[in-house]
């Protein structure tokens, strides 16, 4: 990597920068570029294919049937994953940042418990192992890393999170005031015993999921259990309305900002074809 002198102006070499370190870096951070496309799909179908081992391994009939073929497969994976953090580390100039970062501990988690599970062999903790193999399924974490618009998504929710606090504020109001309604017409005779449980009731009616391990028996009881019903259905829809709106909104202001979907650059010319700040290519339509 080349870096300019403040004193001369000229380019020098960086001697902690070596030229393999800098191609490795392009392949594996910089997806606007052609490798590093090409690396980003093909960790995604790993990360995927993984996951569907796991998710496989756990049904027992296809575990006792193809249970060593699932063990070379996760193998297979654990070593790929292995090398990509070792590629990761050797690709970055300060590695410290990169392990302790959220997804320097999410890809060391992707491979680990297939380490420890042959340190940890022994009929005495089988229990213990499939608990640590449980947490490979924290490679689906590193799918966050291919969501370009998650920054979207999260700025809509952290605009609406005062609407939204307010929306629950008043469903709380609403299931306290029907529970204790409900304790008050039904009573203990007819399993509604305290306040608490038919709060319980009340919640479980609102969203609609319908337990059943409690249920009125009076016509007033019931009658009040159809108005919660009813207004399940209308309530759930209204946080999905205000984040859509806020999300509506926020795809609004970045293409009123010309806002590069890469690094979140602004101020972009409307016939801009690359992000003048990471160098990533806009889609023809991305400003219009």
């Amino acid at each position: 990597m080349k870096i300019t002198s403040k004193k001369s102006g000229k380019e020098e070499k960086d001697p902690d920068w070596a030229p393999w370190r800098k191609k490795l870096h392009e392949i594996i951070f910089e997806h606007h570029t052609y490798w590093g496309r090409k690396f980003d799909v093909l960790l995604l179908w790993a990360i995927l294919l993984s996951i569907i081992a796991v998710m496989l391994e756990s049904v027992e009939d296809i575990r006792l049937k193809y249970g060593e073929e699932l063990r070379i497969v996760e193998w297979v994976f654990t070593i790929a994953f292995t090398l990509e953090y070792i590629a990761r580390i050797l690709s970055v100039k300060k590695p410290k940042y990169y392990i302790t970062s959220f997804y320097g501990i999410i890809d060391l988690l992707s491979f680990l418990p297939t380490y420890l599970s042959i340190f940890l062999a022994g009929g005495q903790y089988l229990m213990v192992i499939r608990t640590i193999r449980l947490l490979r399924v924290f490679r689906i974490l590193k799918l966050a890393r291919f969501l370009g618009e998650s920054r979207l998504l999260k700025n809509a929710l952290k605009a609406s999170r005062y609407k939204i606090t307010v929306f629950f504020g008043a469903v709380l109001i609403l299931v306290i005031v029907m529970g204790t309604l409900m304790y008050l017409v039904e009573g203990p005779e007819n399993g509604f015993n305290s306040i608490p449980l038919s709060v319980y009731w009340a919640i479980v009616t609102l969203t609609t999921v319908g337990y059943g391990d409690i249920a009125p028996q009076t016509v007033t009881g019931k009658a009040l259990a159809s108005i919660i019903m009813l207004l399940g259905y209308a309530i759930i829809a209204v946080p999905t309305g205000i984040v859509t709106s806020e999300i509506t909104q926020a795809s609004k202001e970045r293409k009123k900002n010309n806002v590069c979907d890469n690094c979140s650059a602004e101020g972009h010319d409307i016939d801009a074809k690359y992000c003048r700040n990471c160098g990533a290519k806009f889609e023809d339509e991305m400003f219009s």
